[in-house]
C-alpha cells in the first residue's frame, strides 16, 4: 500500500474517533449540567443551553411569524422578551416536546393591567402564580402558552414560541428541569 494512502486512512480513522469522542463528551456535558439556564438570542436565532456561566450547546431556532419586538397581545405572533422559567414539561405536546415558559410574567401583568388589558384579578393571580414558580394564567389578552417545542426551523412560523428540531427538543426536555431559568432577548 502507498504511503499517501495509509496517511488517508489514518487521518479519516482518528477524524471519526475524534467525532465519536466528541459525541460521547457532549451527551455526558448535557447530561450532566447541575445549573442550567436556556438563553434564547431572538436577533440571532439561536438558543443556548449554559451549565451556569458555561455554554454547553447553541441550537438554531425559530420563532413566531412576527418575531421582531415583545410579545403584548394575545394573536400578535410575537414570542416575548425577559427573564422567565420553566413551568412545565409536555411529553404529548402536538410538536413533539415541549418546555412551557412563565409567560405574561410580572412586568407583563403590570403594563396589561395599566393598558386595562387585563383585570387586578388577572394582574394578581399572574403575580401570584409567579411568587411560587407555577403556571402564570395562560388564557388572557395577553397571551400565554408560549413553549419552546420541536415542529422544525424551516422559518419563523410559530405563534410566538420558540420552535427547534425534534431531535434537539429531545436533548434540551432531557437536560432541564421544570424550574429552570429561561432569558428571552431581542
Amino acid at each position: 500500500m502507498k504511503p499517501t494512502r495509509i496517511i488517508l486512512i489514518l487521518a479519516v480513522l482518528t477524524s471519526s474517533l475524534m467525532s465519536q469522542t466528541q459525541i460521547s463528551n457532549l451527551r455526558s456535558q448535557i447530561s450532566d449540567i447541575k445549573d442550567p439556564l436556556i438563553v434564547v438570542k431572538k436577533s440571532k436565532r439561536t438558543l443556548e443551553l449554559f451549565d451556569g456561566t458555561r455554554l454547553v450547546k447553541k441550537y438554531k431556532m425559530v420563532l413566531g411569524f412576527a418575531p421582531t419586538g415583545d410579545k403584548e397581545v394575545e394573536g400578535d405572533g410575537r414570542t416575548p422578551e425577559g427573564e422567565f422559567y420553566v413551568f412545565t414539561k409536555n411529553a404529548e405536546s402536538r410538536f413533539h416536546l415541549s418546555l412551557g415558559i412563565s409567560y405574561p410574567a410580572p412586568d407583563d401583568a403590570k403594563r396589561g393591567l395599566a393598558k386595562s388589558l387585563i383585570t387586578a384579578e388577572e394582574a394578581e393571580a399572574i403575580q401570584k402564580a409567579i411568587a411560587e414558580k407555577g403556571m402564570p394564567l395562560q388564557k388572557t389578552a395577553l397571551g400565554g402558552e408560549i413553549y419552546i417545542h420541536g415542529g422544525g426551523i424551516d422559518n419563523d412560523w410559530t405563534d410566538g414560541c420558540v420552535a427547534l428540531k425534534d431531535e434537539e427538543i429531545t436533548e434540551l426536555f432531557n437536560a432541564v428541569p421544570v424550574g429552570t431559568k429561561v432569558r428571552i432577548l431581542q
